[in-house]
């Protein structure tokens, strides 16, 4: 009987072990090459500039611009007309008969206020005060805009803080340019005031105790509540950041260590 040669006898490299074929060895494995690393897992990025990052994917969209105008323009124009009824209503009324909103707290009564914030500076002159208050609300306005088109789109809280705060100075600065004084119509007495003020009395000599906080506006309400916002987002960025930091240093363990 004559040999038969089976084709798969005649592919080079392979064999029989067993009763059962081999493949083919590929060739970095013929030649003895060492096995090829596996590659680093990828680090992930922490801090601002993971935010940068995020800012840059596709479908990311920053803060707009007509939702900042539109926002400054609400706060504006709730505070002017807020003034104006103030200005027509209670001029009517003696300042011993304010319109009582909540007895013995809460009280609608006008007042004019020449200075800042609890009368800062409302003594000064004339030639002092007023170009004072004009270059500051001119710099915060400034200032707010250029932060705002620096917002990333995660900073939510900065988002409306920001439009919250210049539509405030806007309407505060309205005032001083065309009355020379801001009109201050909310008119708030309370305990905590006076304890507030107490506790202030033990440090600062001379301190007036009262209940009464000082008379503000619609603007300035628009401003506390912007900058508290503002707070919220150093805040919270702050503890990303340290959230992230735990993450990062596991992945740069998890790249540094080697294949098993």
């Amino acid at each position: 009987m004559s040999e038969v040669t089976h084709p798969r006898d005649e592919v080079p490299g392979v064999r029989e072990a067993g009763g059962a074929a081999a493949k083919p060895a590929a060739p970095a494995e013929a030649a003895g090459a060492p096995e090829a690393a596996p590659a680093p897992e990828r680090l992930s990025l922490s801090g601002p500039s993971r935010d940068a990052a995020d800012a840059e994917r596709p479908g990311a969209r920053r803060p707009s611009f007509v939702f900042f105008a539109a926002v400054a323009a609400f706060c504006l124009l709730a505070d002017v007309l807020s003034k104006a009824w103030a200005e027509v209503e209670l001029t009517r009324r003696s300042p011993l008969d304010p319109l009582v909103l909540i007895e013995g707290h809460l009280n609608f009564a006008l007042a004019y206020n020449r200075g800042g914030a609890w009368g800062l500076l409302q003594n000064a002159s004339e030639t002092l005060r007023r170009p004072f208050f004009l270059v500051v609300s001119v710099a915060a306005i400034a200032f707010i805009v250029s932060l705002y088109g620096k917002l990333l789109p995660g900073q939510r809280a900065l988002r409306w803080g920001l439009p919250l705060v210049l539509g405030g100075a806007l309407g505060n600065l309205a005032d001083r340019v065309t009355r020379g004084s801001v009109v201050d119509f909310i008119d708030y007495r309370g305990d905590w005031v006076e304890g507030m003020n107490r506790l202030i009395a033990n440090v600062v000599n001379g301190w007036h105790v009262t209940d009464h906080w000082p008379t503000f506006n619609v603007a300035d309400i628009s401003i506390c509540v912007g900058v508290g916002l503002m707070a919220v987002d150093m805040l919270t960025s702050g503890r990303r950041s340290l959230e992230r930091a735990p993450e990062g240093e596991s992945r740069v363990e998890s790249a540094s260590r080697p294949a098993a």
